[in-house]
Order: C-alpha cells, then sequence, then structure tokens
C-alpha cells in the first residue's frame, strides 16, 4: 500500500442478482437464514476481490449483508420496534425505526462480517457503522425525553460495536453522519454524541458526511471528534472547498472525486483535477480519493469503472508528486 493519496471508496456497493432475489426468497420464508448468510458471504468474497483486483488500497466489505443503514442496526437493537414506510430517496423505501425503550446491544452487529472481509485481504478493511445522531435523526423516538438523550443513549451502543471492531483488528472505523446537517442547530448534539462514540479507539475515526447543506455546520463540524471527514465534493462540483478559503480545514479529508449518482463516467484527468484541488488545502498523505458516496445504487461495471478512474487518478497525481519541480529560468538582466 502507498503512502500517500490511498484510495478507498465509502462503503456499499450493489448486491448481486442472485443476492437480492435470495433476499426476497428469505423475506418470504422461502430461503433458510444458513443459506442467505453463504451467499452474502459469496457476494462480499467477490467484491472483495474486485476491490483487490482494481487496486484499491483501504477496503470495505460491501454490506452484503445489510439493507437500509439506519433500520440494519435498529432490527439488531433492543429498544428498536418497526414502524411505517418511509422513503429514503427515489423510489427506495424503507422502515422507519421507532424508538420505544432503553436502548441496549444484545450482541455484536458488524464483528462478524468485519473479521470474514478482513480475512480475505492482507490490504486493511474498514469497519462501517452508522453514527448515533443519524440513528436519531432517522428514527422516531417515543422512549427518550429529548432528542439529547436519545443521541446519547445511541453513542453508548455504538461505542460498544467501534471497540468490538478495533479489538477484532480494526485499522479504520468510519462512523457515517449523513444527517448531521439536516438540523444544524443540534451539531452540538451530533459532536457530543461522537464523542461517546470514539472515546476509546487508537483504530483512525472517519465520518461520511454526504449530500446536503454543508456550509451550514461549517466551521463547527471540525469539532466533531474524529480523524477524517468524508465529503462528497465531485457531485457539488467542489463548493465546498471555498469554504475552507474562510476557515482552514484541520482534519484528514477524505474526498469525493467521482459522481456515483451520475451513469456517465469521469475521465481520469477530471477526477486528477479533483485531487489537486483538495491537495490546496491537505497535504497528500491526509488526502483519500474516492467515489462521492455508496456505491449501492451502480451496476457492478459502473462501480469497478468508477473506482478505477480513481485509482489511476491516484496514480497520475502520485508521479506528479514525486517530479522534480522545474528548474527556473534566469531572467536576462
Amino acid at each position: 500500500m502507498t503512502d500517500v493519496l490511498l484510495t478507498t471508496t465509502v462503503g456499499s456497493f450493489g448486491k448481486p442478482e442472485y443476492l437480492q432475489t435470495a433476499r426476497n426468497a428469505f423475506s418470504r420464508g422461502k430461503l433458510s437464514e444458513s443459506e442467505l448468510t453463504e451467499l452474502e458471504r459469496k457476494a462480499t468474497r467477490e467484491w472483495i476481490q474486485r476491490q483487490e483486483e482494481v487496486g484499491l488500497d483501504i477496503l470495505v466489505d460491501g454490506e452484503m449483508y445489510r439493507g437500509d443503514m439506519v433500520a440494519y442496526f435498529a432490527d439488531l437493537l433492543e429498544g428498536f420496534r418497526n414502524g411505517g414506510l418511509v422513503r429514503s430517496y427515489g423510489n427506495r423505501y424503507y422502515h422507519k425505526p421507532i424508538i420505544s425503550g432503553k436502548l441496549k446491544r444484545p450482541n455484536p452487529m458488524t464483528v462478524e462480517w468485519f473479521t470474514y472481509a478482513q480475512s480475505l485481504t492482507r490490504k486493511p478493511v474498514k469497519g462501517m457503522l452508522t453514527g448515533p445522531y443519524t440513528m436519531l435523526d432517522w428514527s422516531f423516538n417515543e422512549a427518550y425525553p429529548t432528542r439529547r438523550d436519545a443521541a446519547l443513549a445511541l453513542a453508548e451502543v455504538i461505542r460498544q460495536e467501534a471497540e468490538d471492531l478495533q479489538a477484532a483488528g480494526a485499522q479504520y472505523i468510519q462512523i457515517d453522519e449523513p444527517a448531521i446537517h439536516a438540523r444544524p442547530e443540534e451539531i452540538g448534539i451530533a459532536i457530543e454524541a461522537m464523542g461517546i462514540v470514539t472515546q476509546n479507539l487508537k483504530a483512525k475515526t472517519i465520518s461520511h458526511i454526504c449530500y446536503g447543506d454543508f456550509a451550514a455546520i461549517y466551521p463547527e463540524v471540525l469539532d466533531l471528534p474524529v480523524d477524517q471527514l468524508d465529503l462528497a465534493m465531485a457531485n457539488y462540483e467542489y463548493r465546498w472547498l471555498d469554504l475552507f478559503d474562510e476557515h482552514p480545514f484541520t482534519k484528514e479529508l477524505a474526498i469525493g472525486i467521482v459522481d456515483v449518482h451520475k451513469h456517465e463516467l469521469e475521465s481520469v484527468a477530471e477526477a486528477a483535477e479533483g485531487i489537486r484541488k483538495g491537495l490546496k488545502y491537505v497535504s497528500a498523505d491526509r488526502l483519500y480519493p474516492h467515489p462521492d458516496c455508496g456505491l449501492k445504487t451502480r451496476t457492478v461495471d459502473e462501480t469497478i469503472a468508477k473506482c478505477r478512474v480513481v485509482v489511476e487518478a491516484a496514480k497520475q497525481v502520485r508521479a506528479e508528486l514525486k517530479a522534480p519541480a522545474a528548474p527556473t529560468r534566469e531572467v536576462p538582466a
């Protein structure tokens, strides 16, 4: 693995057709849990292999065993029950969870999947969790007196999972907060809750923040107690970088250089220019190129192509950084 401009992805990949079919069969009672798990493991193996072949530096398990990023955890925590269907985006719906009792984590929720994925590769695999503020904002709260109380309770159970991931060998732990700018007046709650999650972690901590009004929480979001902020940039034509001119960016930056909501494939030159934009604000050892967001909405071929563009763009800019500077020509007197 190279030392600078480490490439990665946000975390989710599209599920193969055989797995989608199996998940539907399982929901109808036509497939056993063990049969479904074996197919989820197969899909995980396939995505680890694809990431290796493309040449990404920091890998993910692809979330073959997850559906919605909030509902997955809510289903495994005590204190939640299912609510009605709501639209998350496009034509995708999920059962919005309801916090109906005291929250408790009976068992680890992602550790076994992390361990399995890491066993398939010598490259580091990220542990990936949904953050406490997003868990709160994308659920209904009927059990805790305030939203802050609910967020801090969620932070406690997510902290347990993060610490177990670290104990299992995770060098990178990503705690995603895509809802953090939904209510800018609550940024303090999100920061406080994240502090509970990361307080005992030695692993590198990351938080993905994607589409929304990032300017409404900047620069306050720099107080979020993680090492790295993972930001969608290509989709916004890198406008968020303008904020860094007004107030310096102080963390590592995972910079989105290809747009996952476009079928069109960016050129390597376009993606490389995105990296160069980021290098104006963050040194190469603190800049991590990647796609804007999760790739689960893209086909397998589109995903591989976009990841390959990221890898090739990073190679190009690394070569530029190693190249000797052109000699300065003296102007005759």
